[in-house]
């Protein structure tokens, strides 16, 4: 792969990171906002016990979310590793050393499989 074609990718990853860096922040904050501090409320407790199911509810779907961002930013992360590392192991299939796709590193730019050899791995 030439120098412009791994600048181009490693701008897609710095891109994906940031975007993903955002969306765990907005998560973090939601975890430190919650009914009690929008309402005034002194009291730790919630009017009713359906409220405090809703409030339990947020957080964890927001937990969950976060815990995926932190996964794909791992990811996107052993990505740049394998680009600044050693230029010639980004953008190889781990599985078979075949080039991954460029229009597949243009969606996910994280990839460490070629289609074929993903495809065997989700089906296998």
């Amino acid at each position: 792969m030439n120098k412009k074609k791994l600048k181009h990718f490693e701008q897609r990853l710095m891109e994906e990171r940031e975007k993903i860096l955002r969306e765990m922040g907005r998560f973090g904050d939601s975890f430190q906002f919650n009914l009690k501090d929008s309402s005034g409320d002194l009291s730790s407790y919630s009017f009713h016990m359906a409220d405090h199911a809703t409030d339990s509810e947020i957080q964890e779907r927001a937990f969950q979310q976060m815990s995926k961002e932190g996964r794909l930013l791992y990811h996107i992360d052993e990505a740049l590793r394998r680009l600044y590392g050693n230029n010639e192991s980004y953008g190889r299939c781990e599985s078979c050393n075949e080039p991954i796709e460029e229009s597949r590193l243009d969606l996910v730019p994280h990839a460490r499989l070629c289609f074929k050899c993903k495809s065997q791995e989700e089906h296998g």
